[in-house]
């Protein structure tokens, strides 16, 4: 080849609170078609980091990235996840073509992350080898779809009902985990007390848990996959 011709540049954000994790995607996408390729690579590894690299205008859009589902959240700015992290990049760079990794296997989650994001490329990390994950980015890079051998398996399936919440009912489940005490969740959650405790209510009753207490309900949110 022509050592001449220019590289086509990428600029690739990978998110993740494990460093080795990230140097492996590293190691990945910097072998991916060198001659072709340069790849830009920015990385974070708290939702905190990656709202702020996201949202800085002065910084070049990304053309893919890595997110891990469960990372450290930003209370702040209401960015738990993820999840959170990719509806903000769909929002600040709708062209970035996202992929998301997670440890979760249980067939609601995954179908919740494909309704309500809908990415690129879906990840079980326990199916994630250095081929695999080169033939992921490979296909993406390709505008094409890659969801890896158990996320395919899962939503062939065609049990469990969807269970869907709200973005409040979220938060209340989340402050719920964190040990927040029911009288202050106002100060976090734009409702009143009322709301707070009906919404609370609902949820035990959708979740099947009228009679348990509130580490019953997040409990059961965590095996529904609506909390993690």
């Amino acid at each position: 080849m022509d050592s001449t011709i220019k590289k086509k540049q990428s600029n690739i954000l990978i998110v993740d609170d494990h460093p080795f994790i990230i140097q492996g995607y590293k190691n990945a996408i910097t072998r991916y078609k060198p001659e072709e390729f340069e790849f830009v690579i920015t990385q974070a590894n708290d939702c905190e980091k990656a709202y702020n690299i996201i949202t800085d205008g002065s910084i070049d859009h990304f053309d893919i990235a890595f997110l891990d589902i469960s990372m450290p959240s930003y209370e702040e700015k209401n960015i738990f996840s993820g999840e959170d992290l990719a509806k903000l990049l769909l929002e600040y760079m709708p062209n970035c073509k996202i992929i998301l990794l997670t440890m979760f296997s249980e067939l609601l989650k995954i179908k919740t992350i494909i309704k309500t994001i809908n990415p690129d490329g879906l990840v079980i990390k326990n199916d994630l080898t250095f081929d695999e994950l080169l033939f992921a980015f490979d296909t993406v890079i390709k505008n094409k779809k890659y969801y890896s051998e158990s996320v395919l398996k899962m939503i062939s399936q065609a049990e469990a009902d969807t269970i869907e919440i709200d973005p409040l009912d979220k938060q209340i489940l989340f402050h719920l985990s964190k040990g927040t005490k029911l009288n202050d969740m106002n100060q976090y959650i734009p409702l009143t007390l009322a709301a707070i405790k009906q919404r609370k209510i609902n949820l035990k009753e959708l979740l099947s848990v009228e009679q348990g207490s509130d580490a019953d309900l997040v409990r059961e949110a965590k095996n529904k996959g609506l909390l993690f």
